[in-house]
């Protein structure tokens, strides 16, 4: 890169608890993530039951279990005590799966004892992400592109997360050389050997053996398809905290911890409920206690319905201990009111735009939305995904790699990142500070949202107290357009005079560029003695019109004076276009 040295050349490279899938989104590519069908009337193994406080079952796990067997034979149904979670509420085993119908009359008997404060379902959950198979995109557009970026490098010289822990409640943890450095022991909750896939139950071993699935495997929610491994929760924590020379996540010096909830056929409510208690510091029967604590938990997962009192109150439990919570809005164009965890209060709900700004055409929406995030559109180009570590082993784990995906899955981390930057820059921040803060400071969405998208499109600069305005300083311009044939390198020049000594070390670099397919397009800047560096490559799977962006280069090896360039190449036929206008800010 000779001596003009790209700060941006730091953030290529980088590129879930259960997730939310959008299949339908992914053109001509594989899909390792399936969407669920609607779990509202899916068959009933097992029921939350809490209790009131002065209710002898609310303590004791022999009442619990004498409690169960009396609603079982006033109900005709073989009921028996599971286990107590970390809220206090008790897990019963119905014996069997139960239709609808029968299911409802033993709530019913629940409901109707006066010492029964509430009692659900133990639903299923699923992540909330797609994947394209496509790894050559190389660039975070959704951390610092200008129109639709979070404007997160602004942020980092205010903090970069250190000392800060971030649970990732996902599938767990698959090795990766961009992530061991900042990943701290879990806990794995899937009770249930079959969705654990690993050959037991719980245990302190958090990870991702792979979620793969047969089809019909799972009953009838899903897949009709037999599904590869997703590796979801680990695509999230590389959002969250990757960090290496290539590949930089938001909070890249903070600490995450992976939470295993999401295995085979999705995740429990009950298991989910432990995890979020133990991920923030509380107390979970049968399970050592957790000597990282975490500040914010992400949460990209969800399925139908309204969010249930054992989930509320786990959640309520984790925000009392200092913890924000953050989830997907989820991935089914619809309401968010209608899913859980989304639909929960006290947590940070968040929807996911395109890389043009717009909400994203599978992401939820409503009144309950926050904030919004980058969470890629891989339908119209994998490049315009979300890049983060990966696994490329189809079941078990194989070699690390990364890819794009698209997600509510994968808009929810660049929040709880940008939270981790909130809790080291305020260690005493509490997290209705941190939700008002990240939504007071957000801009309006550039482009448009049906249905409500919250506060608008999240600015990591702006939250951080960060600049988030054009950059300040002497501006040189060159407004004059030249064309960009195809297969042609041209240049623009701007005579910069009255600059005495080098450049800075933040030289910025306007680009208005008019062009069809983008990725045609390798934009260079040339400095007066002939350094250049490299401010886009070419991508053909980058098919997005215009580049309209501010690029940041260290400059601080030239003298600032004389003439510099503004160099194209358009590298394929096709398409064709101009430079409407750049500039430099000394």
């Amino acid at each position: 890169m000779s001596l003009v040295a790209l700060t941006t050349a730091a953030l290529l490279g980088t590129g879930t608890a259960v997730a939310v899938a959008d299949p339908a989104a992914t053109v001509g590519s594989p899909v390792k993530a399936a969407v669920p069908a609607a779990t509202a009337g899916q068959p009933v193994e097992r029921l939350i039951v809490g209790y009131t406080s002065q209710a002898a079952e609310a303590k004791s796990d022999s009442a619990a279990t004498e409690d169960a067997k009396n609603k079982g034979g006033r109900t005709g149904e073989s009921l028996d005590f599971d286990r107590r979670l970390g809220t206090g509420a008790v897990l019963v085993d119905l014996g069997a799966e139960l239709g609808k119908k029968d299911a409802a009359d033993v709530m019913a008997a629940f409901r109707a004892d006066p010492d029964v404060a509430f009692v659900v379902p133990d639903k299923r959950m699923y992540a909330t992400a797609v994947t394209p198979n496509d790894a050559e995109y190389n660039r975070q557009w959704d951390l610092f592109e200008a129109t639709a970026g979070m404007n997160v490098p602004d942020a980092w010289g205010k903090a970069t997360g250190a000392g800060v822990k971030v649970a990732v409640i996902d599938t767990g943890y698959v090795s990766h050389s961009d992530l061991t450095a900042n990943v701290v022991a879990g806990y794995d909750f899937i009770s249930d050997p079959f969705m654990a896939n690993d050959g037991g139950g719980r245990d302190s071993n958090a990870s991702d053996p792979g979620d793969w699935m047969l089809r019909g495997e799972c009953g009838n929610n899903y897949p009709e398809y037999d599904t590869t491994s997703s590796w979801h929760g680990t695509h999230v924590a590389g959002t969250i905290a990757a960090t290496t020379d290539n590949s930089k996540g938001i909070a890249y010096n903070a600490t995450v911890q992976p939470v295993r909830v999401l295995g085979k056929c999705g995740g429990t409510t009950a298991d989910i409920m432990d995890a979020i208690t133990w991920a923030s510091g509380g107390y979970v029967p049968g399970v050592p206690s957790n000597p990282n604590p975490a500040d914010v938990l992400n949460m990209s997962l969800g399925g139908s319905g309204a969010c249930d009192a054992g989930t509320q109150s786990a959640i309520n439990g984790a925000v009392n201990r200092g913890a924000s919570v953050v989830v997907a809005a989820g991935n089914s164009n619809a309401d968010a009111a209608g899913f859980n965890p989304a639909n929960c209060s006290n947590v940070i709900t968040v929807a996911a735009s395109d890389r043009e700004g717009n909400r994203a055409s599978y992401s939820n929406y409503g009144s309950i939305v926050d904030i919004t995030a980058p969470g890629g559109e891989t339908a119209v180009s994998s490049a315009n995904g979300i890049w983060s570590t990966l696994n490329s082993g189809t079941r078990s784990p194989a070699s690390e790699n990364y890819e794009a995906y698209q997600g509510t899955s994968m808009a929810a981390p660049h929040i709880a990142g940008l939270a981790a930057l909130m809790y080291e820059a305020n260690p005493s921040i509490t997290p209705a500070q941190v939700e008002s803060s990240i939504k007071s400071n957000a801009r309006p969405l550039p482009g448009y949202c049906s249905g409500g998208c919250g506060a608008g499109l999240a600015d990591a600069a702006a939250t951080l107290g960060g600049s988030t305005q054009p950059p300040t300083g002497t501006v040189f311009t060159n407004s004059t357009n030249v064309n960009i044939p195809d297969n042609t390198t041209v240049a623009s020049s701007l005579a910069v005079t009255g600059i005495s000594g080098n450049a800075p070390a933040s030289l910025k670099i306007g680009v208005d560029i008019k062009h069809t397919y983008r990725g045609d397009l390798k934009i260079e800047i040339v400095a007066p003695n002939g350094a250049a560096a490299v401010l886009k490559n070419t991508s053909t799977s980058d098919s997005a019109d215009n580049v309209i962006a501010t690029y940041t280069v260290d400059a601080s090896g030239v003298v600032a004076s004389g003439t510099w360039k503004l160099r194209v190449t358009d590298a394929y036929a096709g398409d064709t276009g101009y430079i409407d206008s750049w500039s430099l800010t000394f």
